[in-house]
């Protein structure tokens, strides 16, 4: 039985840990009938420890303040301004170097309106900014939408009488609380618990399982114990890296590039254990100790003791499938309990089966005996783990610009590695003559497969932009490589300068090396012919890498206040990250705003959102507002182009 060191496997849970998307505020929205025609549109917010939402006051250079935005109305008309209840505080805010007003613990804005039709529709958005002592989110919008035709699902959503209901707003944030992506994760968890099944460190322990419960006697409530035991150490060690670190650390971590390095090296190390190149073993000692207190003690312990014996003895196969998913799903984000959902989907799908051979141990007669197939799985797992180090190697490669790593390269190396598993995958099969359908027929679907995905990849070395796999391999050296170069900048207050002279725009784009989602929008959104038109004769484009690691020149270096303490910028990534923060309250990516050469925002910020129609509306707004804004007294006139 293969099996890695506790150290090894403690090293992994930690290091693995995945990025959390924060909602420190959570916003309930109705609109309440009052006496004849008078109504209200109430947004109640309750505001997470340590979190504050910036009051009404528009401040020049400020935060972005809360306000409310009709986007359409009918039948009924605005009555006044926008009013709170709660506490408004007040303080001198160092970074913005003004005093600013804001909202802690929970607050709560009205506007009045007043009904002139009963056939009346309201729709819009509340937009408010949020931020803790470390860092901010990006402006936030809390759509809302009423009227007749949306009165119709008010039973169905459980309104109290005198309230409409508001299906964008009232579920999504307050009811289900991003049980969606949750969703999504706790499914991806039970499928690499289902994965880990098939391994040749997990699937000979169910003899082992099913003989320890026949001589106790059998039993269902035992067999249910041992399963609920099996999730409890996973779902626990979830808790426990969650408790440790928090969200903003865990999110930090997965982002940081000496992190990447440090898990690609760990997850090729277990990838080419996994392929047979070489074996982990423990100490079998610790393991036998393990199980002889299982055999000798009775009750809930001895059975609590053989899940850990479980959970210990398998790791070598289960812990790289764990790490794998904890860091992949970081990239996309999740929620502050997104660990601890994970490992309770992954501790399902292992557990799931051992309950039910441990209530019915006669499935075991037709269960598939331990064989060559178990070994063919592992070295599927193993050209996996090694073609995801890549991708974590990669991060650290472009943050501290070593340059070892190319795109063209990187499609060399998984070219190679899925077609070679392709091959395996062929001859092993051929040397089959008695073996089940079944796993003929599995064999062809990931031979298939694999080879499929090696000659997809092939015209990337040419530079196709392989939106399957772009996520994962370094970005295009450059996005459009058919723009003019001087329309693009990696430094914002060069482009300014350019900005101020040529009277133009600019469309900054706050991306990541490490960002999976800045390299899905790169691939789609930024890559579309129209989009690519659109910025290449109107915009100055900005793309501002914020964990770049590269050295900023000599004195250039930044000295800035951050919570009462100075701080030196010394890198690229620190400056634009600081930048971002600053300027535009964010420190998410991808972050794309439009701004002039003062350094106005003329739009509201883009954030991640594949619809190329809804970019390009945004990008079309926001040189309305720029052209505007030029009508009002700015230098120069605009080259607009745009049809």
């Amino acid at each position: 039985m293969k099996r890695t060191s506790i150290f090894l496997a403690m090293m992994l849970w930690v290091c693995a840990a995945m990025a959390q998307m924060m909602e420190p505020v959570k916003v309930k929205t109705e609109l309440k009938r009052g006496e004849g025609n008078d109504a209200q549109l109430v947004f109640h917010m309750k505001i997470d420890e340590g979190w504050h939402v910036y009051g009404m006051q528009k401040l020049e250079n400020g935060p972005t303040p809360t306000s409310i935005n009709v986007e359409e109305i009918e039948g009924a008309e605005l009555v006044g301004e926008l009013e709170y209840e709660g506490d408004l505080q007040k303080k001198y805010d160092e970074v913005f170097e003004l005093d600013v007003e804001f909202f802690e613990g929970e607050v709560t804005f009205k506007q009045k309106v007043k009904l002139t039709s009963e056939d009346y529709r309201i729709a819009g958005y509340l937009e408010y900014a949020s931020c803790n002592d470390q860092s901010c989110m990006p402006p936030t919008k809390e759509e809302f939408e009423y009227g007749k035709k949306t009165l119709s699902n008010s039973p169905c959503l459980g309104e109290e009488p005198g309230a409409d209901s508001n299906p964008k707003s009232s579920l999504n944030r307050e009811d289900l609380g991003g049980s969606g992506s949750l969703l999504i994760l706790l499914l991806w968890g039970f499928l690499g618990g289902l994965i880990a099944l098939t391994t040749p460190c997990v699937w000979p322990i169910i003899p082992m399982t099913v003989s320890f419960f026949l001589k106790r006697g059998g039993g269902v409530r035992d067999a249910v114990i041992y399963g609920i035991s099996i999730i409890i150490i996973y779902v626990g060690l979830g808790l426990i890296v969650t408790g440790l670190f928090g969200a903003n650390a865990l999110n930090s971590l997965a982002t940081n590039a000496v992190f990447n390095v440090f898990f690609a090296v760990l997850l090729l190390f277990f990838g080419l254990s996994m392929a047979g190149l070489f074996e982990i073993t423990l100490p079998a000692s610790w393991t036998t100790s393990v199980d002889n207190k299982a055999n000798a003690t009775t009750g809930f312990l001895s059975i609590f003791l053989m899940a850990f014996t479980l959970a210990l003895v398998s790791f070598s196969c289960t812990g790289p499938i764990i790490g794998f998913l904890l860091v992949e799903l970081a990239t996309d984000g999740g929620s502050l309990f997104a660990p601890a959902v994970g490992m309770l989907g992954f501790s399902i799908g292992l557990a799931l089966p051992f309950t039910l051979f441990a209530m019915f141990p006669n499935w075991l007669k037709s269960m598939p005996k331990s064989g060559s197939w178990m070994e063919t799985v592992k070295r599927v797992l193993g050209v996996v783990e090694i073609a995801f180090a890549l991708k974590f190697f990669s991060v650290a490669d472009l943050a501290y610009g070593w340059g070892l790593l190319s795109r063209r390269l990187f499609f060399i190396i998984w070219i190679v590695l899925f077609a070679g598993l392709g091959i395996y995958l062929i001859v092993e099969m051929l040397k089959k003559k008695n073996g089940r359908p079944v796993f003929y027929i599995l064999h062809t679907i990931v031979a298939v497969a694999s080879l499929s995905l090696a000659a997809y990849m092939v015209p990337g070395l040419w530079g196709a932009p392989c939106t399957l796999v772009s996520a994962f391999a370094p970005p295009k050296e450059r996005t459009w490589q058919e723009m003019d170069k001087n329309n693009i900048f990696m430094d914002y207050y060069i482009a300014r300068n350019y900005a101020y002279d040529d009277n133009m725009p600019m469309l900054v784009d706050f991306s990541g090396y490490g960002c999976v989602n800045c390299r899905k929008m790169e691939a789609t959104v930024l890559a579309d012919s129209a989009v690519t038109d659109i910025i290449y004769k109107n915009f100055l484009y900005v793309q501002l890498f914020v964990d770049d690691r590269t050295k900023a020149q000599e004195g250039f270096e930044e000295t800035v206040v951050v919570n009462g303490k100075k701080k030196t910028l010394t890198t690229l990534g620190e400056i634009w990250s600081h930048l971002q923060a600053e300027k535009f309250g964010a420190n998410s990516q991808p972050f794309y705003v439009i701004v002039d050469a003062d350094d106005h925002m003329l739009v509201e910020p883009y954030t991640y959102d594949e619809d190329v129609d809804k970019f390009i509306a945004w990008l079309k707004r926001g040189l309305k507002a720029f052209d505007e804004r030029r009508h009002a007294g700015s230098v120069g006139v605009l080259n607009n182009n745009l049809k």
